[in-house]
């Protein structure tokens, strides 16, 4: 191996795949790579987290202030509604964090700060008051 994985990941990484397909197995970095694919699921789980987020920050932006309801809230709403069903389609297994209590306080708890650094409002309910259906549902919003 000529590249430590501390020094340059990426040619690390692209070394560890020639020795697969290499079939170089006594080779490989294992423990490395057993972090690198871990990563990966905590990437797609972020990713989910991240849209999730924003699209809170738009309901309740929608919910808490009607009188500036637009059409550019109305398509990042549909936007990330889109992107966060694509992921979870790309990535079935990401499906149960829409029932993981704890992941949705977590995500909750940052769209309500982002809401409150984007608003001023901060009179938002502590848990999120809708069902997972109504987040994802295409034509669902707050009233």
């Amino acid at each position: 191996m000529s590249t430590s994985y501390e020094t340059d990941v990426v040619a690390w990484a692209n070394e560890q795949a020639g020795l697969i397909r290499a079939r170089q197995f006594a080779l490989l970095d294992l423990e490395h790579i057993a972090e690198e694919i871990e990563d990966v699921g905590k990437s797609e789980q972020r990713e989910l987290a991240n849209r999730m987020a924003v699209l809170l920050v738009h309901l309740l932006k929608w919910q808490y202030q009607p009188d500036r309801r637009g059409s550019s809230w109305a398509r990042t709403i549909k936007e990330q509604r889109k992107r966060v069903l694509i992921r979870l389609e790309e990535t079935p297994s990401l499906s149960g964090k829409l029932n993981d209590v704890k992941w949705w306080a977590d995500v909750w708890s940052d769209a309500v700060a982002q809401a409150i650094s984007e608003t001023g409002v901060d009179t938002f309910p502590d848990e999120c008051p809708w069902a997972a259906e109504e987040v994802i549902g295409p034509d669902w919003l707050p009233v």
